[in-house]
């Protein structure tokens, strides 16, 4: 009979869990088109791509997000966004210099009547944070703070391929209808119109809540939102922070088209290099060793062969 109960009790979690997945969950982030040029044993971070993603993310993303493990010298070290051979030493890079002055920072240190005043960041400071503690951040956004970035990449499933699809994975504005329930007027979802992972659509409508915006590739429960069949429920959740990736926020200085999906694809990669800025040196030093290794060991093999060739077994 114990083993009887104990075999219900697994079914019983089995099928509750499937229940819960099925609505719950999110859509798997997938690499986007062509996929990442830094992936892969010998891949490499696209230069261009990271100059653009930072300009996304200090004109966009910087006005919330802080990124507290980066400096700005790391712009300017080999496999970053603005390296030059011609300065070996990031912190006398004239280019990683004037992106740091665009930054006012308080000083570390009091002035002569013992106050704090703000100065221009030089290559050695850390990246300006939007907020002077994490208090300020939660009170400018209702009460949650918002991440920092610098190893978002690394924390979430998916990588940069998860901060790709969370950008320019909004619904599109003509997806929205107004709809009258119980005679109370609100934002609704059109669901045939939202589409999702491989083209999939749901049927029905999705409740839009004033200060929640639905994304697919959000983890979160939208079933009691949802007018339809709860096993039905689309994937995705809410979150607090709107679409942020909007035409002609961002222009590009380098001349290339600041679509949504072109500034989700920089920012994404520049995020990624964040997460790990000696990946590249990484990757060549592991091939090197790797090539070691195997030389030394044709090497240890003919030794093995001379010595006892001659020696009967």
């Amino acid at each position: 009979m114990k083993a009887l109960r104990l075999l219900t009790a697994g079914l019983a979690g089995l099928i509750f869990t499937a229940a819960a997945h099925a609505a719950g969950g999110a859509e798997h982030p997938h690499p986007p088109e062509g996929g990442w040029p830094f992936e892969g044993p010998t891949g490499q971070f696209d230069q261009a791509s990271l100059q653009r993603g930072y300009q996304v993310y200090h004109q966009v993303c910087s006005s919330c997000h802080s990124m507290k493990l980066m400096s700005y010298r790391n712009l300017g070290e080999p496999g970053g966004p603005f390296y030059d051979p011609a300065y070996p030493n990031p912190n006398d890079n004239p280019f990683v210099k004037a992106l740091a002055a665009e930054n006012e920072i308080l000083s570390p240190t009091p002035n002569d009547i013992g106050e704090f005043d703000y100065r221009p960041a030089t290559p050695a400071d850390t990246f300006r944070s939007p907020y002077p503690n994490v208090e300020a951040a939660r009170a400018a956004n209702g009460g949650a703070a918002p991440p920092d970035l610098s190893v978002i990449t690394k924390a979430r499933h998916g990588g940069a391929s998860y901060v790709f699809h969370l950008l320019s994975g909004y619904p599109h504005d003509d997806a929205f209808v107004k709809r009258e329930v119980d005679g109370e007027t609100a934002n609704y979802l059109d669901m045939s119109k939202v589409g999702g992972h491989g083209g999939e659509h749901s049927e029905g409508f999705l409740k839009i809540n004033p200060g929640q915006y639905y994304n697919p590739y959000m983890a979160g429960d939208t079933t009691p939102n949802y007018e339809g069949d709860p096993r039905h429920a689309p994937k995705g959740g809410f979150l607090a922070m709107p679409p942020q990736l909007l035409e002609g926020r961002v222009e590009y200085t380098d001349g290339t088209e600041a679509t949504i999906e072109q500034m989700a694809y920089d920012v994404a990669q520049f995020l990624a290099w964040a997460g790990e800025p000696k990946q590249e040196h990484r990757k060549s030093l592991g091939l090197a060793v790797m090539a070691y290794l195997l030389i030394l060991a044709v090497l240890l093999w003919f030794s093995y062969k001379q010595i006892w060739r001659k020696i009967e077994h």
